[in-house]
């Protein structure tokens, strides 16, 4: 009885591996290519898949996602004689798992070759500057041929991107300086434009600030003016209103005498014509009241004084030593 159980469990592992070697369960997004007997019979899909066991073997299995894969830095030579290192990073995604796996041996490397090798007569026929100002086009370039020999690999090329461009540490110290020395040139004529923009401003309201205030000064010379012309007005029309006589008028006339002779520059100043008959008003008032204006003579020339206006010189006597 023993040897008997002893094959009943040795049937039921083989039978358990045979189930496990016939059911192939392929996750989503990838893809198995089965050989038999060592030749190429047919690709798996995602899902569940039967094989023959022992007969079928899985040669491999390959991930249909698109896939990121970044390059080490590549030393490069432009056209100008100059080592430049550029570092890539390809976007690829295989689309035939069956050319993937027999038409290269390793697909990863030989995109990797190919990458590098495209670089190299691509930056070779570019400048330095070209270089710096042109990655659009080095990625179109590189891309377009990169997705034309991958194609019979079962590999589709979606990107290629330049992440970086390295030039020597003298060019970079030049394009330093020089960037440095623009930026000191836009912030200059920053600066001036703003101080430009400043004065005109300040002259255009001090311009706006002198018109309104020579406005200003005429309105007010309007308004003293027309103030004085009609305080003038009313003094006259309170003069003829009050019917002033002739020796309150000669009174006037004395008090704006004195007024007349203020200063030491007033050497000689005129008498009107009226003063004359002032002066006779007033002698004649003061005649009425008994007594005599001192100081006046009636005789004289008070004639004189009558007839017109006259010049009187005020003398001043050198003081006594």
């Amino acid at each position: 009885m023993q040897p008997i159980i002893i094959v009943l469990i040795i049937l039921v592992v083989l039978v358990f591996i045979a189930l496990i070697k016939t059911i192939q369960v392929i996750p989503q997004a990838s893809a198995a290519i089965v050989e038999r007997f060592g030749r190429y019979t047919r690709t798996l899909n995602a899902g569940l898949n039967i094989v023959v066991p022992f007969i079928d073997s899985i040669r491999n299995r390959i991930d249909l996602r698109e896939q990121v894969v970044p390059f080490p830095p590549q030393p490069v030579i432009t056209q100008d004689n100059l080592v430049v290192n550029i570092d890539t990073v390809i976007y690829y995604q295989v689309t035939d798992a069956r050319a993937a796996t027999y038409e290269v041996a390793s697909y990863i490397q030989a995109i990797e070759q190919l990458t590098v090798t495209t670089l190299r007569n691509i930056i070779g026929g570019m400048d330095l500057e070209r270089t710096l100002t042109s990655r659009e086009e080095i990625n179109a370039a590189l891309r377009g041929v990169l997705d034309e020999a991958t194609g019979k690999w079962g590999i589709r090329v979606n990107r290629v991107e330049l992440k970086a461009i390295e030039p020597p540490t003298s060019i970079q110290d030049s394009m330093e300086k020089q960037m440095r020395a623009d930026r000191d040139k836009r912030a200059a004529i920053l600066t001036a434009e703003g101080i430009r923009q400043s004065q005109i401003l300040t002259a255009e309201g001090e311009k706006q600030s002198a018109i309104l205030r020579a406005e200003g000064e005429s309105k007010a010379a309007a308004l003293r003016a027309e103030g004085e012309a009609q305080a003038i007005r009313t003094v006259f029309e309170s003069i003829h209103a009050g019917d002033p006589d002739q020796k309150l008028l000669s009174y006037q006339y004395l008090q704006m005498l004195p007024k007349i002779a203020e200063g030491d520059a007033n050497k000689l100043w005129i008498v009107p014509s009226e003063i004359g008959d002032a002066l006779k008003g007033l002698s004649g008032a003061f005649g009425n009241l008994g007594g005599g204006m001192p100081g006046f003579n009636n005789g004289g020339n008070g004639g004189n004084g009558g007839n017109g206006g006259g010049a009187v010189e005020r003398r001043e006597e050198p003081p006594v030593s």
